[in-house]
């Protein structure tokens, strides 16, 4: 059984609460520094520590005087603090607060997505193991081509799910810095072993070199990564979608009992998730496009970024894990209908066959175009009257003068064409 979550824990980390306490983590974790240094007394550091806290009420408070939010938080926390309060970001400038506590969330945002992507691979693999020998029609264009397996489905999704844990992976180690530079990033009233051992403490990466910002393709990236594993759930969405439709109907997505599908007709039971999922990767991919906008900013710094970043950070997370949690729960308990799909497969009365047979022939000795034309002609025939392509080629002696009755029985068979299902597997470690 698969355990249903939440976006609770995703949501609190872009609450309010969180933002000014990482605020404060920074912060602190700078005095820490100083105080290593010698630059803060012991006593004061103490105080610090220990009095040091904030109040949102209070911060919107004093924002609406000084409009400059950390200004406020800052006065928040002074009042709290006292004298000592001195201390308290000592050389250090706006967004070095504001970009180290940015990483500080964006990093836990990433362990959650991170980890709701490997539990979506494990389902998907569950899936793909069990059907892997489910026999259904490959369509390409929308039409039926080829025999394949609803395991090979799973499979393909494995494979770039797994693409996209290594690109968040990726995303989270890049967005994993911290700058505690000054104000345009050349430590004019700051050490530099402040930042070191401050972002040493936070769990982060000092920067190499930085403006007065966090380089935002940094940003960018995390976006990307998101977008990318967005489109994957809209792909897999789609399909389910498409599979879903009443004149196809071999699957269909998780139909709770109560549930209703329709305020006028009570038979609907519609793909309602993956439509929803596949609207949503929209928004998330259209965030990705802000964030590459961001990246270039006027000389130093501007905060063109910043009143952007406020939505599409907090939104692309949450969206993300709440269609990685949708998803995994579709597959979990996805109905699938083995006997649907055989029936389906046998639609086009053997003509998904035509390929094994154009071969064949060629096999013989007739040129490409020469196999092509007699098996197409037949195929167009089956299509025009109906008839199974096999009882025309049985029946047809340009083709019957090259191939037995018993090759032609073979070319229709399906475990020639999924007799590499099994090496795929392996190749995937399934």
């Amino acid at each position: 059984m698969i355990e249903r979550y939440t976006t609770e824990k995703m949501g609190k980390i872009w609450s309010e609460e969180n933002k000014f306490q990482k605020w404060l983590d920074v912060e602190l974790a700078a005095c820490e520094a100083w105080a290593k240094l010698k630059k803060i007394p012991s006593k004061s550091l103490k105080k610090i520590k220990e009095k040091a806290a904030f109040s949102i009420d209070r911060i919107n408070q004093i924002e609406k005087t000084v409009d400059h939010d950390v200004i406020a938080f800052l006065t928040s926390v002074a009042e709290k603090v006292g004298q000592d309060s001195r201390y308290i970001h000592m050389g250090m400038t706006s967004s070095d607060v504001v970009d180290t506590a940015l990483s500080l969330q964006l990093k836990e945002a990433s362990d959650i997505i991170i980890d709701n992507v490997e539990r979506f691979i494990l389902v998907l693999k569950k899936t793909a193991r069990k059907h892997k020998n489910t026999i259904m029609v490959g369509r390409s264009h929308g039409i039926h081509a080829e025999p394949t397996t609803f395991g090979l489905k799973m499979a393909l999704y494995i494979e770039e799910m797994q693409r996209n844990l290594v690109r968040v992976q990726e995303a989270k180690k890049i967005i994993s810095v911290g700058k505690l530079s000054g104000a345009v990033g050349t430590y004019s009233n700051i050490d530099p072993q402040v930042e070191a051992i401050a972002c040493e403490n936070l769990g982060l990466t000092p920067v190499s070199v930085a403006s007065q910002v966090i380089q935002r393709d940094r940003h960018a990236q995390f976006l990307a990564a998101l977008a990318i594993t967005a489109a994957t759930l809209e792909k897999i969405a789609t399909e389910i979608r498409g599979l879903q439709r009443t004149e196809v109907a071999e699957v269909e997505e998780p139909f709770r009992q109560g549930q209703k599908g329709s305020s006028a007709m009570p038979h609907k039971r519609n793909p309602i998730v993956c439509e929803r999922v596949c609207g949503l990767a929209r928004l998330v991919r259209a965030n990705s496009m802000v964030a590459l906008e961001n990246i270039a900013l006027w000389h130093e710094r501007d905060i063109s970024h910043s009143s952007t970043e406020r939505v599409i950070l907090p939104d692309s997370a949450i969206l993300l894990d709440y269609m990685l949690q949708k998803m995994i729960t579709v597959i979990n308990d996805l109905k699938i209908f083995p006997d649907k799909m055989r029936e389906n497969l046998e639609l086009t009365r053997g003509r998904i066959y035509s390929q094994r047979l154009l071969l064949m022939l060629a096999g013989k000795g007739l040129t490409r175009e020469e196999a092509y034309r007699l098996v197409q002609d037949d195929a167009m025939e089956s299509l025009k009257t109906s008839t199974n392509l096999k009882v025309l080629v049985m029946a047809n002696k340009k083709i019957t003068k090259h191939l037995s009755l018993k090759e032609i029985d073979s070319a229709f068979s399906t475990a020639y064409y999924l007799r590499n299902i099994k090496s795929i597997f392996r190749k995937l470690g399934l």
